[in-house]
């Protein structure tokens, strides 16, 4: 009411202050939702609609969204050969994989490219659907990761509030696993895999 005016006119001063203020409101909401969907993923209160989908166009999608980091020269790829159908909900997938490609964007200190890359691959008698989020010198060996070894991934990385570990949960609740880079290579970067539809 106070920035619509409502109670006579702001000067400048109260006006910034008052943004503010109600941008620090905006991130507090933010951090309740986070909390209560990521309390309703650990309790299993949350069923995933199995709608199929192409995840393949949905991170085309969420890459033309994405601007972060375009002032520091870093640009964002996208590799996807073709359709890759998975099933699932289309709206969780698109924040958990949104937020990965947020973080590789947020933690990339110089210009260069973060590559979004989707491919398929078979291990343990299910077929799979790989994306791998980070620079192209990470992107092989997190994707041979994503076949072969058990799932690390490193959630809590300051300044994302609680979208990578809502984001892990949504993927394990597709059926499905998520990485992290470690050692000498760039922490931002990510795989993770999901069944392919049946």
């Amino acid at each position: 009411m106070l920035l619509r005016e409502q109670a006579g006119p702001l000067t400048d001063q109260q006006r910034k202050m008052l943004e503010e203020a109600d941008k620090s409101c905006a991130r507090i909401g933010s951090l309740v939702a986070e909390m209560s969907e990521l309390g309703k993923l650990e309790d299993g209160q949350i069923t995933v609609p199995r709608v199929p989908f192409d995840l393949g166009a949905l991170i085309v999608e969420l890459a033309s969204s994405m601007h972060e980091g375009e002032d520091r020269g870093v640009r964002l790829e996208t590799r996807v050969p073709g359709p890759v159908m998975v099933t699932g909900d289309r709206t969780r997938l698109a924040a958990a994989i949104g937020a990965l490609m947020h973080a590789a964007l947020r933690e990339r200190g110089e210009p260069g490219v973060i590559v979004v890359e989707t491919s398929t691959a078979s291990h343990t008698n299910q077929q799979w659907a790989i994306v791998t989020i980070g620079e192209e010198s990470a992107a092989a060996p997190l994707a041979a990761a994503a076949q072969t070894t058990p799932p690390v991934f490193d959630e809590w990385r300051g300044g994302l509030g609680l979208a990578l570990p809502v984001g892990r949960r949504v993927i394990e609740a597709h059926g499905g696993a998520i990485w992290s880079a470690g050692g000498d290579k760039p922490r931002a970067a990510s795989a993770l895999r999901l069944p392919l539809a049946g």
